[in-house]
C-alpha cells in the first residue's frame, strides 16, 4: 500500500512538474509585434525588444545556464565571479556553524527550562520579549559589536535558531510522562542519570522537530543576511546577479535555494523517524 502510494504520488508529482515547464515555456515564449526603431536603440535594447522575446528567460534557458554551472561548479576568477559550489559552500558552512552554536545553547537550557518549573517562569519573560525579534534587526547591532561581515551573518543564524529548538525541548522535556519519571526515581536513579536514560529518549522527537524548524529558519535567513552584508554566499550571489540583471543566474540561485533547503530538511526528518517509536 506504501509503494502504490508512493508510486502514485511521483507520477503526480511528474505531472505537475511537467505543466509548470509546460506554462513557463509558452509564457516565455513572447508573440508581441516588433516596433521599429533605430539601429542605435535596436544594440541598446537587445533581444527583447528587436525580436519580440519575453524578458523573463525560458526553462530552456536556464537549463542550459544551470549545466554550465554545473560543470564549473568551483571556478574563482575574483571576488564577484565565483562558482556556485563555491557559494553554496561559504552558506552551509555559515549556517552549520551558527545552527550548531544554537544547538550547544538551546538543547541543555532548554532541558533545566523543561525540568525546573522555577526555570521556566523565571526565563520565561525573557524568552517572549527576544523570540518575536526579527534575527535580521540585529544585524546592525552585530555589525557594531563584531565588526566582521562573516561573524555577524553567523550570530544572525544562531539567534534564529534558538528559539524553535529552546521551546520544543523545553515543551518535550516538560511533557514527558510522569509514570516514567516517578518509576526512575523509585529506582533512584539520579537527575543526571534520568535525564540521559529517561527523558531525553522520550523528548528526542520533539527536540528534533525543534531542529529540523530552526534549520529551516536558519537557511531562509542566510540569504537575506548575505545580501546585506555581501562578500560570498549564495545570498550574495543573488543580489549581486541582480545588479547584473541576469535573471537566468537569479533563477538558478532560487532553485539551489530550494534544493538545498530541502536537503536540510529531510536529513533532520530523517533523523526525527529514526527516534520516534510507537508507544
Amino acid at each position: 500500500m506504501t509503494k502504490s502510494l508512493r508510486l502514485r504520488a511521483a507520477v503526480v508529482s511528474l505531472l505537475l512538474f511537467g505543466g509548470f515547464i509546460a506554462a513557463w515555456h509558452l509564457a516565455t515564449r513572447g508573440s508581441s509585434e516588433v516596433a521599429k526603431m533605430s539601429p542605435e536603440y535596436a544594440a541598446l535594447m537587445g533581444a527583447t525588444a528587436t525580436q519580440g522575446k519575453s524578458a523573463m528567460p525560458g526553462p530552456f534557458e536556464v537549463g542550459a545556464k544551470l549545466w554550465e554551472h554545473i560543470k564549473r561548479p568551483f571556478y574563482d576568477n575574483g571576488p564577484n565571479d565565483k562558482g556556485l559550489g563555491i557559494q553554496l559552500g561559504y552558506s552551509i558552512a555559515r549556517v552549520m556553524t551558527g545552527y550548531l552554536l544554537a544547538v550547544a545553547v538551546a538543547i541543555p537550557l532548554g532541558f533545566l527550562i523543561g525540568m525546573s518549573p522555577l526555570m521556566n517562569k523565571a526565563l520565561d519573560p525573557f524568552i517572549q520579549v527576544l523570540k518575536p525579534i526579527s534575527p535580521l534587526a540585529w544585524m546592525p547591532l552585530a555589525l557594531y559589536t563584531i565588526k566582521d561581515s562573516s561573524l555577524s551573518a553567523i550570530f544572525v543564524i544562531f539567534i534564529c535558531s534558538v528559539w524553535p529548538m529552546l521551546l520544543n525541548t523545553a515543551f518535550g522535556v516538560a511533557s514527558v510522562r510522569k509514570e516514567w519519571i516517578n518509576v526512575a526515581r523509585t529506582l533512584e536513579v539520579g537527575t543526571v542519570r534520568r535525564a540521559f536514560t529517561v527523558i531525553l529518549p522520550a523528548a528526542a522527537p520533539t527536540i528534533l522537530t525543534g531542529m529540523r524548524i530552526s534549520i529551516g529558519i536558519a537557511w531562509l535567513v542566510i540569504v537575506a543576511a548575505e545580501m546585506l552584508v555581501g562578500g560570498t554566499g549564495i545570498g550574495y550571489f543573488v543580489w549581486n546577479e541582480w545588479n547584473n540583471l541576469s535573471i537566468v543566474n537569479v533563477i538558478i540561485a532560487i532553485l539551489l535555494i530550494g534544493v538545498v533547503g530541502m536537503l536540510l530538511d529531510q536529513v533532520l526528518a530523517r533523523f526525527t523517524r529514526m527516534v520516534t517509536f510507537p508507544e
